[in-house]
C-alpha cells in the first residue's frame, strides 16, 4: 500500500450526454486534513468523487489518490480507501452488529477480528444498544452512522464523504461531525462533499467551492470570508414603508453589492471602517426617522462568500445530474 495519503486532480471533465457534470475541475488534498467540496445539488460533487474513489472514469484531466492513479491503477488504489455515499448501503435484514461483521468478513478478516472490529465501531458510533437490532428499524441518523462505521472496518487512510449529514437531524450531525474530527485527530484524509456551509466551516482546513462543474474558489474558511470584503454591517427596519428610504441611505454609506431581503425588512452590505460607518448610517436613519428592530455588524460567513460568487445560495435545489446515487463498491 502506498505511503501518500494525498489527492490530487487536474483538469477532470465528465459530460453525461450534452451536460458537463465536471468541467475542467482542479483539486489536491493534503494527508491528515479534511477538504470539504461545497456546492449546491448538481454542481459536480458527488461526481468528482465517484471518479477519485474509481466508480467513474473521466473523459479528460487526470487524478491521483494515495499516490495511485484513479484509471490505470484503480484495482490497487481500492485498498487504500473507503466511501461513504449519499445513499445508506447496509443490509435491512441483518441486525447492525451482523452487517458490520459481515464487511468485516467481506475484507477477508478473521471471525474473531471481524466481530472485534466490529464492537469497537457499535461503540465509538454510539450503536451498541442497537447493536442486535434489525438495521430496516433504525433510524435516518442511526442507518447514516452504521454506514460510516461499515466504511471503516478496515480504516482506511483516505476516506471519501459524500454528504454525509444529509437529512439527518442536529443531533446526529453534531454527533457525525465528531467522529470526523476523531478520524482527522487519528491521521486520516477526508475529502467531503456537503451542502451546507456551517459544516464545511466546522470540519474542513480548506474548502473548494463548487458550482456548475468548476472549482469557482479555494481556500481555508477566514481566506474565503475575506473575498466578500471584510465585516458587513446589517440593519432591519421596522415598517415595510420605510424599507425603500432605509436602502437609499444605506447605499450612501456601504461599500460594494447592497443586499436587501425584503421579507425580512433587512438590508445588509460591506463595511469599510466598521464602527465610524455603523455610527453614521445609524444618525441618519434617525435622521430620517426610520425605526431600527435590529442593527449589526459581523464577520461574512460562508454563505456571504457563496452568494457573492454564485449569486445563489449553496443550499438551493438545483437539477441532480447523472449523482450516483446508487450502492457503492468497498473495493
Amino acid at each position: 500500500m502506498s505511503a501518500d495519503r494525498t489527492i490530487h486532480a487536474e483538469g477532470l471533465v465528465k459530460a453525461f450526454g450534452t451536460t458537463r457534470a465536471l468541467d475542467g475541475v482542479d483539486l489536491h488534498v493534503d494527508g491528515g486534513t479534511v477538504v470539504a467540496l461545497l456546492g449546491p445539488n448538481g454542481a459536480g460533487k458527488t461526481t468528482a468523487v465517484r471518479i477519485l474513489t474509481t466508480l467513474l472514469k473521466p473523459d479528460a484531466g487526470r487524478a491521483t489518490v494515495a499516490g495511485f492513479d484513479v484509471v490505470k491503477d484503480a484495482d490497487r488504489l481500492k485498498s487504500s480507501i473507503g466511501l461513504a455515499g449519499q445513499s445508506v448501503a447496509i443490509d435491512e435484514y441483518l441486525t447492525g452488529r451482523e452487517n458490520l461483521v459481515m464487511i468485516g468478513r467481506l475484507y477477508h478478516l478473521a471471525a474473531k477480528d471481524a466481530g472485534r472490529r466490529a464492537d469497537e465501531l457499535l461503540q465509538q458510533f454510539d450503536l451498541v444498544d442497537a447493536a442486535g437490532r434489525v438495521a430496516k428499524t433504525y433510524s435516518g441518523g442511526m442507518r447514516r452512522r452504521l454506514d460510516l462505521a461499515a466504511s471503516l472496518i478496515v480504516l482506511p487512510p483516505i476516506l471519501f464523504l459524500d454528504e454525509p449529514t444529509t437529512g439527518l437531524d442536529p443531533r446526529s450531525r453534531r454527533q457525525m461531525w465528531d467522529v470526523i474530527r476523531s478520524l482527522v485527530a487519528e491521521g486520516s484524509t477526508i475529502l467531503l462533499t456537503t451542502q451546507y456551509l456551517e459544516e464545511a466551516d466546522e470540519l474542513a482546513s480548506r474548502i473548494a467551492v463548487v458550482d456548475s462543474g468548476h472549482v469557482i474558489a479555494e481556500g481555508t474558511s477566514d481566506e474565503l470570508k475575506n473575498r466578500v470584503g471584510g465585516d458587513r454591517i446589517e440593519v432591519a427596519v421596522a415598517a415595510d414603508a420605510d424599507l425603500p428610504r432605509a436602502e437609499a441611505v444605506a447605499r450612501r454609506h456601504l461599500s460594494g453589492d447592497v443586499q436587501v431581503d425584503r421579507s425580512q425588512r433587512r438590508i445588509s452590505g460591506p463595511s469599510r471602517d466598521g464602527t465610524s460607518q455603523l455610527a453614521r448610517l445609524v444618525r441618519d436613519l434617525d435622521a430620517e426617522s426610520i425605526a431600527i428592530v435590529d442593527l449589526q455588524m459581523r464577520r461574512p460567513s460562508l454563505d456571504d462568500v457563496f452568494l457573492t460568487l454564485t449569486g445563489h445560495q449553496a443550499e438551493d435545489k438545483q437539477p441532480v445530474v447523472a449523482s450516483g446515487r446508487g450502492r457503492r463498491g468497498r473495493g
